[in-house]
Formats: structure tokens, C-alpha cells, sequence
């Protein structure tokens, strides 16, 4: 395994990250193909002895039950000191806002509630899950100045933002003495390569790490059209986020598979070296050790100058999907995806 600097921060970080959405209790989410602890042990225990260090999670993936999950298996398999663990936070809820609960106030109970499901005293990397037009952003970076001034927290990160977004947060974080976010996580991958427009060149100039999800566009990069999976079935979000460009994102799919052959290696690792050259260390979910075999393998391919043009020669504009569709002020709080799927008890 290779390993990076997460931007400007002390922590040398595994070049993929395993992304735990994947895990947590099926019947308690919004997910039905989640594995249970016992899978999902195996998965990050097989990970730790790869040599992946980075684990990405969130206090929404499956109503906490992932925080648990890698939790209790760091605890078990692997030394504290050695992981680098990221968790999420969500937006204030309607009904937090109508008690008058702060960003301040609300960020702490998020936290707390995540050491607990954790059970670890500090988290390295805490994530603004996505942007919240209800709560002033100086709540929000006071909130997390707040917990990283008491050792709870040691680094802050965002995700799903645009670049103004990021650049206007750090700029008030600057101005008022506080730390800003060290790493962004956004939608990136073969197929969807949006954020390169203003996102990668903003964070490559002022060193902000770049983790983002959707590395194998729900699998599609690691398999030919053809092929299915249990996630694609059940998940009518994976299932319907490229339907409409499907035909020209086939033919790059279709590039993939061609070197994937001529390297003789997988679509997995073709797909991950190509995000690897642009990105500091994208998050790979894993229901299976051979996901976990392909991601790391996709550390030790090194794909040509002339391997890199021809993946990226017949991409087309993507409309934004999901939580990046919702970074809207004008929608109701209702509409948005997170609000649709998080339970009240979070």
C-alpha cells in the first residue's frame, strides 16, 4: 500500500480510503443491501491487513449502525494511533431549528453521538456532510472549532460543495482566527468528472485534500453493462443516477475493459489509477475482499500519458445528481435526499 499526506494536515493516509457505506445493519436504514457486523468485519479487518488505514463513514449511514461497525473492529483488529478515521455530520433537522437548537449546540450532539457509536475518544476527520443554508456557516465552523479546541476533533473536512462554497468557508474561517476544512469529498469519478471544472484546480492550489465518493460510479467501472449487481437492484438511486448519459458513459466503460485486458488487471483497478492521478485518496466502498484486492491493487498501476487521454477522450457534460442537486437554497428542507432518508431518532 502507498500512502499520502492528507493536504496540509500530519496524517499519512492510505492512497484509497474504505468507504463504509456499505456497512451497518440492513433492516435499520435506508439501505437494504448493507452487510451485518459480522460481514462487515471481515471486510475491514481484510482491509487493516492490506494496509488501508483510511476509513470514511457517516452518523447517517444506516442510522449510526456503520460508525459501530468500524468501531468495534478498529478496537479489536487494529491500534488506535494507526487509523485515520472520517465521519460525517448532517444538516440541523426542521424540527431542531423550530427549538432553537444552534449550529453550535447541534454540531456537538452530532459529535458526541458519533464518539459514542464509535467508541473512540477522538475523531481525526469530521465531515460537514453537506451544506445547510438553515445554519450560518459561522455556526458551523465556531461548532467545529469548538470540538477540535477540546482534542474531540483533530482535522475538519466538507463535502458535497462548490468550490465557492469551500473557498468562501475557509476565507471567514481565516478571518476570524478559526481552522478551515483540510479535505473536501465530492462526486468524482471516470464518468462524472464535474468537479474538475473548479473544485480539483481550487484544491490543488491551496493543498485541500480530495476524497471523493462514488470512485467506481456504484460499481459500473468495475464491470461491463452487462452485469448487475445486488446494489444496482436494490438501490434505485445507484440504479438511476447516469441514466441519462448511459449510452455515451458505456463506450468509457467500455475503454476501461480494454486496458483492463491489455494490463491484465481488473476494471476496478483501471478505473481507481485513473482517480488516483487526480485526486489525493478516493473513497472505495467493499462488500467483498476482491473489492478491497482491486482497490489496493490500483495503487501499483501506473497507467500512460497516452492510457489517461484515451479514458478521458469521450466524456460528456453530466447533469449534478443527489445531494449536489440539493445544494439549492430555494428547496424545501423536505425535498432533499437526506431529509427523505435520515430518521428523526439521529
Amino acid at each position: 500500500m502507498k500512502y499520502v499526506k492528507l493536504g496540509t494536515t500530519d496524517l499519512e493516509v492510505s492512497k484509497v480510503c474504505l468507504g463504509c457505506m456499505g456497512f451497518g445493519d440492513p433492516e435499520n436504514g435506508m439501505h437494504t443491501w448493507t452487510l451485518n457486523e459480522e460481514k462487515s468485519r471481515e471486510i475491514i479487518s481484510y482491509a487493516i491487513d492490506e494496509g488501508i488505514n483510511f476509513f470514511d463513514t457517516a452518523i447517517g449511514y444506516q442510522n449510526g449502525t456503520s460508525e459501530q461497525y468500524l468501531g468495534r473492529t478498529i478496537k479489536d483488529y487494529a491500534d488506535r494511533e494507526d487509523m485515520v478515521v472520517a465521519t460525517k455530520f448532517l444538516p440541523r433537522t426542521e424540527e431542531e431549528i423550530k427549538n432553537n437548537v444552534s449550529g453550535q449546540e447541534h454540531i456537538r450532539n452530532m459529535a458526541q453521538k458519533s464518539l459514542e457509536n464509535l467508541g473512540l475518544d477522538y475523531i481525526d476527520l469530521y465531515i460537514y456532510h453537506m451544506w445547510d443554508f438553515n445554519t450560518p456557516i459561522t455556526d458551523i465552523l465556531d461548532g467545529l472549532n469548538q470540538l477540535v479546541d477540546e482534542g474531540l476533533v483533530h482535522n475538519i473536512g466538507i463535502s458535497n460543495c462548490f468550490a465557492w462554497q469551500l473557498v468562501k468557508s475557509n476565507a471567514i474561517a481565516k478571518e476570524n482566527g478559526l481552522k478551515g476544512f483540510v479535505s473536501v469529498q465530492g462526486h468524482h469519478n471516470l464518468i462524472f468528472r464535474e468537479e474538475e471544472r473548479e473544485m480539483i484546480p481550487y484544491c490543488l492550489e491551496d493543498d485541500i485534500a480530495t476524497t471523493p465518493y462514488s470512485s467506481l460510479a456504484s460499481g459500473r467501472l468495475s464491470r461491463l453493462p452487462s452485469v448487475t449487481s445486488k446494489r444496482l437492484e436494490e438501490d434505485s438511486y445507484a440504479k438511476t443516477k447516469y441514466d441519462k448519459t448511459e449510452e455515451q458513459d458505456n463506450k468509457i466503460i467500455y475503454r476501461v475493459n480494454e486496458l483492463a485486458e491489455k494490463y491484465d488487471v481488473t476494471m476496478t483497478e483501471v478505473s481507481l489509477s485513473w482517480l488516483e492521478t487526480k485526486v489525493t485518496s478516493p473513497i472505495v466502498g467493499s462488500t467483498k475482499k476482491y473489492h478491497v484486492d482491486g482497490a489496493v491493487g490500483s495503487t501499483e498501476l501506473n497507467l500512460s500519458k497516452d492510457d489517461i487521454g484515451y479514458l478521458e477522450e469521450l466524456y460528456v457534460p453530466h447533469e449534478l445528481v443527489g445531494v449536489m442537486a440539493d445544494n439549492n437554497k430555494t428547496l424545501n428542507d423536505n425535498s432533499k435526499v437526506w431529509m427523505k432518508h435520515t430518521k428523526d431518532k439521529l
